[in-house]
């Protein structure tokens, strides 16, 4: 599960001299994931036009509707075009932090009989902390590709990581990853 790998995202929420590496890195796991015929799920953020989905209490998300942040049809909230989804692959839009949140995530994942889920993506304090709390409350078996999320704060990343999610996910790097999807 790739989770908010656009544009507008890696612009503000990532360390400009993290952004390389953090496409490198995934871009290699979700190759190996597709060579080796794992599903493979984009996850990103977007809204209709005018913002429906959006209240005036929530604080961040009226500041992405001031913004015009990941309006329809926006380059902007394009991902990433070295991770950019095959026709293949399921690309689910969520409109909250949570990519489990009113969306057909869950249901993708189990029509297709998935019980583990590595996860990759930005930021780490909020779509990735937030995705590994959800999926574990759903039973989900994690992975999380540690080398494979940014979050502006590298102390927040540091604490997110070890402290939080690492009491519900297994924590590796790409390159572990990519090594046990090799040997099966």
């Amino acid at each position: 599960m790739l989770l908010d790998l656009q544009l507008v995202c890696l612009e503000n929420w990532v360390p400009e001299t993290q952004v390389p590496t953090l496409i490198e890195r995934t871009s290699k796991l979700l190759k190996t994931a597709r060579a080796a015929n794992l599903l493979v799920v984009h996850v990103k953020v977007g809204f209709r036009t005018n913002y429906p989905e959006i209240s005036p209490r929530n604080k961040l998300f009226t500041w992405l509707k001031e913004n015009q942040l990941f309006a329809p049809g926006s380059p902007s909230g394009q991902i990433h075009p070295a991770l950019a989804p095959t026709d293949f692959e399921p690309v689910v839009v969520k409109h909250r932090v949570g990519a489990f949140t009113g969306t057909d995530l869950e249901r993708i994942l189990r029509a297709n009989e998935i019980d583990t889920v590595i996860i990759a993506g930005i930021s780490t304090s909020g779509a990735v902390l937030s995705a590994v709390r959800q999926a574990f409350d759903l039973d989900y078996r994690l992975v999380l590709a540690q080398d494979c999320c940014a979050d502006l704060d590298a102390e927040v990343q540091k604490v997110v990581v070890e402290k939080i999610i690492a009491a519900h996910a297994t924590i590796a790097s790409a390159a572990q990853i990519v090594r046990a999807i090799q040997v099966g």
